[in-house]
């Protein structure tokens, strides 16, 4: 490679991103939340989307096959959501206002969209798992998106602005 991972990683970032949090629940009923970046859709029929997510987190087996989950995309004003459930914090819900679906998954409420889902399939590729998942029910609203684009959070107004 004529290139190192922070040069991969630095090029990578010059990509924005829309930001995604996605619960689930673990075996014991707990609560469980990550921050993602690596959301996109696969297919419209069936409605297959895929994110990632890495080999080492603890949080894997909580979305392996047949494991329900919902993936919410971020509005504008939810950048310390992202930011918590990107952090290692013990209790991420501690404090956050929060439902739950039908399912008994954590729903936030204010996102611009909300994928109901369930793991369909996972496939390792380098240090990441991918996860392909079925999209059972969406719920979405007017609003801006939070976004993330060289290496930090930002809103679309801040990506048009600086283009000059």
């Amino acid at each position: 490679m004529s290139f190192d991972a922070r040069q991969f990683r630095t090029a990578l970032a010059g990509f924005p991103t829309g930001v995604a949090v996605v619960t689930a629940r673990a075996d014991d009923g707990t609560a469980v939340g990550i921050t993602i970046n690596s959301f996109t859709s696969v297919s419209l029929e069936p409605p297959l989307v895929l994110w990632s997510l890495a080999k080492t987190s603890p949080n894997l087996a909580h979305f392996a096959c047949g494991r329900r989950h919902i993936i919410h995309v971020l509005a504008d004003h939810q950048d310390e959501l992202a930011r918590r459930f990107a952090s290692r914090m013990a209790d991420k819900f501690s404090g956050v206002r929060h439902g739950d679906s039908e399912d008994n998954i954590p729903l936030f409420d204010e996102c611009v969209a909300t994928f109901e889902c369930a793991t369909r399939s996972m496939y390792e590729e380098g240090d990441h798992v991918i996860v392909v998942a079925h999209v059972d029910r969406i719920d979405q609203r007017e609003r801006e998106p939070l976004l993330f684009w060289a290496g930090r959070f930002t809103v679309l107004e801040t990506v048009a602005s600086s283009r000059g």
